[in-house]
């Protein structure tokens, strides 16, 4: 499970007294466990990668004020938050693989966005952030 993962690389930064990235997984491990207390049952995988989905949101809004503000140490911080939250995520898929699996799904032209995504969410949670999911979505419909 994610949770055993985030703790064995969050032991290793410790030993290596990687200050970023300690940081960035004890947040994600502590957010892992609230989440897991709240709900009384351990955590699914699709409730652990909405978990790191919420935190690279986070962390990209942390980024774009950052980078308003013309912080390029806050900004080369968050990026390398970025890119340690990312790994925790599947192999995210190109637009042109998103296009395929929403088309097999039935999307097409004329479709409702609301009920597109409806289709779309599920089918893709965790394989591609929700931006570039109702980006293609809206792509196929209009």
């Amino acid at each position: 499970m994610l949770k055993e993962t985030v703790f064995e690389q969050l032991k290793t930064a410790m030993k290596e007294k990687n200050v970023l990235a300690k940081g960035v997984l004890t947040l994600l491990k502590s957010a892992l466990d609230t989440a897991e207390k709240e709900k009384g049952t351990p955590l699914t995988k699709e409730d652990e990668i909405a978990i790191v989905n919420r935190e690279i949101k986070q962390t990209n809004q942390s980024l774009d004020g950052a980078k308003q503000a013309n912080r390029e140490d806050l900004i080369e911080k968050e990026e390398a938050k970025l890119t340690l939250l990312k790994s925790f995520l599947p192999k995210q898929l190109s637009e042109e693989e998103l296009v395929t699996v929403l088309k097999d799904a039935g999307i097409g032209q004329g479709m409702n966005m609301g009920d597109a995504m409806k289709i779309a969410k599920p089918l893709l949670t965790g394989k591609a952030d929700g931006a570039t999911i109702s980006k293609v979505v809206k792509s196929l419909i209009s």
